[in-house]
């Protein structure tokens, strides 16, 4: 008997029957039944989602320029135009693309340490490769510092130097320049000046040799303060450098203290010697008045003198005698020394006879 399946592949595939997908004549086909489901819709379905994902990727256009922002557009990668703050539109990626850079801001960089946590208590990581210097009379120093910076220029920013504040995980070109500007100015003072005296000098020059780095290269940053974070020297030295710091803290205080004391000695002896003056002369004065007086008394008298010589000589005798004897004690004794009789002060007895006169 020979066989013939007549065209069958067993699962009722040929001309047999059975539908065209091969499957057995009782087993539904799925895909008949995903056109017969989009064929419900019809399409204008389609044609509905097709304008909702146009709707949704044009309103991916719209945002918001900050009060502390500009917004810069860009168009397939170049500048386009640039916005103030509020609402905007552009056109939707890849065609338009917007940065919003803060150019208000005071933005803050740390050189030579990282803070790992804010706090409280901050925590910070040493970058040694950062912030270890040499100084001018080849000592080593540990310099960390801070560079406070402004944007003053969005378009510089953004387009003219590449990755400028490290936004790309590298320390960026105005780290950079920062550090290089740091060594070259501690490079130029001695490691006493540095750790001591001459950290507010350095600070402003630092910063003035970083804004003529940044301003040569166009970067559009305004620099708004260096400040020195920590400044200290090798740990085999420390303690001895410190011990130099304190005895020139010492020094400083017996400086501030003597200058105190010369201070208040200066003015208290100006003002002792003012007052010497005036009583010398309030002295002066005195004697000069009295001396006048007296000297107008004396012509009074001559006058007198001139007009009745006995009288005046005689009236002068009395009122010398009267002067000597008026604080003069006298005692009568009788002859014979056996007894004493107190009388009273002649000028006592004058005084009552004028009181009764």
């Amino acid at each position: 008997m020979a066989f013939d399946d007549g065209g069958s592949n067993g699962w009722g595939g040929g001309s047999g029957g059975g539908n065209s997908s091969g499957l057995p004549p009782d087993f539904p086909n799925p895909f008949d039944k995903i056109k017969d489901l989009f064929g419900s819709f019809g399409g204008g379905f389609f044609a509905l989602i097709a304008a909702v994902a146009v709707l949704l990727w044009l309103g991916s256009g719209f945002y918001v320029v900050n009060t502390d922002e500009v917004g810069v557009v860009k168009r397939f990668g170049k500048y386009s135009h640039t916005t103030d703050p509020g609402p905007h539109w552009h056109l939707p990626y890849p065609i338009e693309t917007v940065m919003r850079p803060k150019v208000t801001q005071v933005h803050r960089m740390e050189v030579g340490f990282e803070t790992i946590d804010s706090g409280p208590p901050a925590r910070y990581r040493q970058v040694p490769r950062e912030s270890t210097m040499l100084t001018g009379d080849e000592n080593i120093v540990t310099c960390e510092f801070i560079v406070q910076y402004r944007i003053k220029d969005p378009l510089d920013f953004l387009f003219k130097v590449r990755d400028p504040v490290g936004a790309f995980g590298t320390g960026g070109f105005v780290k950079d320049a920062a550090e290089a500007a740091m060594r070259e100015i501690v490079g130029r003072n001695k490691i006493d000046d540095v750790l001591t005296e001459e950290k507010e000098k350095i600070q402003a020059e630092a910063q003035t040799l970083l804004q003529s780095i940044l301003d040569q290269s166009g970067v559009g940053i305004s620099v708004v303060q260096v400040k020195l974070q920590d400044v200290y020297p090798p740990k085999q030295v420390i303690d001895a450098f410190r011990d130099v710091a304190s005895a020139r803290e010492d020094r400083e205080t017996l400086k501030n203290q003597a200058e105190a004391y010369n201070n208040d000695l200066i003015p208290k002896a100006r003002g002792d010697a003012e007052q010497r003056i005036n009583v010398a002369q309030a002295y002066r004065e005195t004697k000069i008045k009295t001396a006048e007086g007296d000297a107008a008394r004396f012509e009074k008298l001559w006058s007198e003198y001139k007009l009745a010589k006995e009288v005046t000589r005689k009236r002068l005798y009395l009122d010398s005698i009267k002067e000597v004897l008026s604080n003069a004690k006298v005692v009568i004794a009788d002859g014979g020394g056996k007894s004493v009789l107190p009388l009273l002060p002649l000028g006592a007895l004058d005084g009552a006879k004028g009181g009764d006169k």
